[in-house]
């Protein structure tokens, strides 16, 4: 907003307010809202520590259950090895979970969220790298923004950013790894609770020799059917109802590991010298770098600590992590090292003859829950990662639940918890034993994990701007090491690698369908936008009535008239008395304060009472019902109209689409500090006078009589409007296009949830208007 003061002591010279565009005004009330977990005492950071023992761990807990099995599949040919494989698996504990995600990857957060789709929406507030162009100038002034100024000192923070924007390449690329990314951990998410349950389940062999292998499946399908009907009662409820459950497994594998160190061989703690890694690949060769593949299993469930970050905070998670992870684990994979080394022909079920036996029934039933417990890690963190995926417009619309009055980050997904549960059903009934499993699962551990260090380095760069000594550490170091164990996994492709490809591929496959035709949605409606001086002429027409009430009609653009508004219309030659065009608009933050939800701008003459409307959420916020929603709209809509009535009355508002970040010619007017507006506002009344036969704004009075109308329309009903697109390929389409739109993409919109119902519209109060786009 800029001010213009003339001279006072001119009666012909006024002062008055002029408008910048791109909903510029509203935009400059902001909080000092902060990130998630900002305000947490120590108290609550001990009670989060608590609760994320039981819902993040589970699977880095148990992977005991299966990593010498898998390690070692053909059985060990030299008792050295063991000292080579567990120096290996503490070196990558400690490398991979604790240095690179516990103390640095959880600080690149985005306002306390975490995850795959947490990265690309930090890179994306830096740099202008979505597909759909639809960033303003004044998104950057949400307090939770909490972004610097672009003209950074470093120089190459810069540069990255200017090439990012102007590459496609760049854009589509970033897109691509963050949903392969995303792809990975819903596998990952799937194949956690089959290898965990059977694992745990077949320990009972130890008693029950004569149980089947179909027997010990057959046990564990109803483990399964159980651990996926939990989900929806919360992380937080299921998190205090784990959270005593794994801290007795983590107390129990502790003791256990001492009891075999003191008892087989305490020398095993040698394997704190890096040098037995060394030994063991010059005496192994290919068959060391092949074992690589088991010996990264010890680390499963370290992406799911990460993506489960909005469910807790940065200190609770490295106090746990610290405290009682990784002491625990440590001391088990030193106990069955120094077990084996006494019976090396038990590698292949270490860990339940490693049990001494007074404990064995006691471990055995805590080893059930834990597997299970293990699983609600990774499916925690799928469901914040696709309920950020969703609000970014990159994954169908599917209903979100917020199972937390506390904790934002914390939701369910019923429709995907559904699915992931029958694919873990199948698996594990199609592949009965872990080793194949395993397979499958590191594939989906080690992709996950370079991923997120690709991501994080252009954090590094773009964002912290850290020395770039540090950062060609850090990504020299974790690439070298996850390529190496990306490798020796690949050659297991065969032998069940080729699950998490598949399930990648299918379900990138729908999100790149969802996300292209939206985008391509997008760039119609804003290439067909309609302009507001022939909705004047339109509104101004004898036969276009305006009927009782208020009218919301909904569309993907941020600033113009949809289309969608010319046939309604054509069809029925009416406008309800207010009327405001609604954009649901997400940005890629996790929470937007309510006192800045809404940015609202008058469309055409004031008497027309017509408004464009951007209501903005973060992907961690929660949409309202249709009531509440409705009341807060109509509450800033009248604090709107009384900020407005500083305005000329006689120079009617002209959108100018250009002001969208992104459209080819765009330029925005430089925007002034908040400072300088409430110190103009103290200035300058709201209200001015007429004198001079200037009628430049409403009287109080008059501001007073349009309040009251919109209350009195808002009491009179609410009618939802929004457009039931139709999305077809246009004629001169190639195949692959028409089959992605026209078939894909439709069964995916019919078979989906509706939009009004994720906006909770009631039907009787909701008006569509069919509309097709050939794009």
């Amino acid at each position: 907003m800029s001010l213009e003061v003339k001279d006072p002591s001119t009666t012909e010279k006024t002062k008055r307010f002029e408008r910048q565009d791109s909903l510029f005004g509203d935009a400059e009330k902001v909080s000092n809202i902060t990130g998630h977990g900002s305000k947490e005492n120590w108290t609550q950071v001990l009670h989060l520590a608590f609760q994320s023992i039981g819902v993040i761990y589970g699977d880095v807990g148990t992977s005991p259950l299966y990593v010498y099995s898998s390690t070692f599949p053909n059985g060990i040919k030299n008792n050295d090895d063991l000292l080579g494989v567990l120096s290996l698996i503490l070196y990558t504990l400690i490398l991979i979970p604790m240095i690179k995600y516990v103390f640095i990857v959880l600080y690149a957060d985005d306002n306390g969220d975490g995850g795959t789709f947490a990265l690309y929406s930090l890179i994306s507030r830096y740099s202008k790298i979505r597909l759909i162009p639809n960033q303003q100038v004044e998104d950057s002034m949400v307090s939770n923004y909490s972004m610097e100024s672009p003209s950074s000192p470093l120089k190459r923070a810069q540069w990255l950013k200017e090439k990012l924007e102007s590459s496609k390449a760049a854009k589509i690329g970033l897109f691509t790894i963050t949903i392969l990314g995303t792809s990975m951990v819903m596998g990952d998410g799937t194949l956690t609770p089959a290898i965990s349950v059977l694992s745990a389940v077949s320990g009972i062999r130890e008693k029950v020799p004569s149980l089947t292998e179909t027997q010990v499946v057959w046990v564990s399908v109803p483990i399964l059917f159980m651990l996926f009907s939990v989900q929806r009662f919360g992380t937080d409820k299921v998190g205090n109802s784990f959270a005593p459950i794994i801290s007795v497994w983590f107390v129990l594998i502790a003791g256990i590991g001492v009891y075999n160190i003191m008892v087989y061989e305490i020398g095993i703690l040698r394997a704190f010298n890096p040098m037995y890694i060394l030994e063991y690949f010059r005496r192994n060769g290919k068959e060391a770098w092949v074992s690589l593949g088991g010996a990264i299993l010890c680390v499963t469930g370290t992406e799911g600590m990460y993506a489960d970050l909005g469910h807790f905070n940065i200190t609770a998670i490295q106090i746990s992590f610290t405290g009682v992870l990784f002491p625990s684990v440590a001391l088990c994979y030193m106990g069955q090292a120094a077990y084996l080394r006494q019976f090396p022909e038990n590698v292949a079920d270490t860990f339940f003859r490693s049990i001494p036996a007074p404990l064995f029934w006691p471990t055995f039933i805590i080893a059930i829950f834990s597997a299970i417990i293990a699983s609600q890690a990774m499916l925690s963190g799928a469901f914040a990662i696709l309920s950020k995926a969703l609000s970014l417009g990159c994954f169908p619309r599917v209903r979100v639940i917020h199972t937390s009055k506390h904790h934002e980050g914390q939701v369910y997904i019923p429709e995907v918890n559904f699915l992931m549960g029958l694919a873990s059903v199948i698996i594990t009934i199609t592949f009965r034993t872990t080793t194949e499993i395993g397979n499958a699962y590191g594939i989906c551990v080690i992709t996950v994990f370079s991923i997120t260090t690709h991501l994080t380095t252009i954090v590094m760069l773009l964002v912290w701007k850290k020395n770039i000594i540090f950062i060609l550490l850090f990504y020299v170091v974790f690439s070298s090491i996850e390529w190496i164990y990306l490798s020796s996994i690949l050659s297991k492709f065969i032998q069940g690698g080729y699950l998490p490809f598949c399930f990648a591929l299918v379900l990138m496959a729908l999100m790149v369908t969802w996300h292209y035709v939206h985008v391509m949605k997008y760039w119609y409606e804003l290439d067909h936008i309609v302009p507001i001086n022939k909705v004047t002429a339109l509104l101004e027409k004898h036969n276009v009535g305006r009927i009782p009430g208020m009218g919301l009609l909904y569309s993907e653009l941020v600033q113009g008239i949809p289309p969608v508004f010319l046939r309604l219309v054509q069809k029925i030659p009416s406008v309800h008395s207010v009327f405001l065009f609604m954009s649901i608009k997400h940005l890629p933050i996790p929470h937007v304060a309510p006192a800045e939800r809404f940015l609202f701008r008058q469309v055409g003459p004031r008497e027309h009472r017509m408004f464009r409307c951007v209501a903005r959420y973060g992907y961690g916020d929660t949409l309202e019902d249709s009531g509440e929603f409705a009341r807060f709209l109509t509450d800033r809509l009248k604090v709107f109209i009384e900020d407005e009535s500083v305005f000329p009355k006689d120079k009617p508002e002209n959108e100018d689409t250009n002001s969208i970040t992104g459209v080819s010619g765009g330029q925005t007017r430089p925007r002034q500090s908040a400072r300088s507006v409430v110190h103009s506002e103290e200035v300058i009344e709201p209200r001015m006078s007429n004198h001079a036969g200037n009628n430049s704004t409403y009287s109080l009075h008059t501001i007073e009589e349009e309040k009251q109308l919109i209350d009195a329309e808002m009491a009179r009903g609410v009618v939802y409007l929004m457009g039931s697109t139709n999305v077809i390929a246009g004629p001169k389409s190639s195949v692959i296009k028409r089959v992605v739109v026209n078939y894909v993409y439709a069964f995916l919109r019919r078979n989906l949830a509706e939009g009004h119902r994720v906006l909770s519209i009631p039907n009787d109060q909701l008006l569509k208007v069919g509309i097709t786009y050939e794009i």
